[in-house]
């Protein structure tokens, strides 16, 4: 499935990262293996890998290396998950606070 490689080329994936498919595959690209075809077609809807995982009940280390190798053939675009909102301090709740208590 993964020819034994426990990790894909490029950056790291996220668990939490949004996959989707990019469309139709170029002529004359790549033969996809099975679970290669199952995972490309489940994220032709936007999902998170662990979604991916999940729904084709395949490990998520085995959808991490197929979705690398999807990358790496444009068939895929994964999107990083969006940073967490920073607190910026109480001083910003007593004043929505007051606020409301002046309406």
């Amino acid at each position: 499935m993964i020819n034994g490689r426990t990790r894909s080329s490029g950056p790291p994936i996220d668990l939490i990262a949004m996959v989707v498919a990019t469309g139709e595959r170029p002529p004359g690209s790549t033969v996809l293996g099975p679970e290669q075809e199952k995972v490309l077609a489940r994220t032709r809807r936007a999902a998170s890998v662990a979604e991916v995982a999940a729904e084709l009940d395949l490990a998520v280390g085995v959808v991490r290396v197929i979705l690398g190798d999807l990358r790496d053939m444009e068939l895929i675009v994964i999107r990083p998950p969006a940073p967490a909102a920073t607190f910026t301090g109480d001083h910003i709740l007593k004043d929505v606070i007051n606020g409301l208590r002046a309406l």
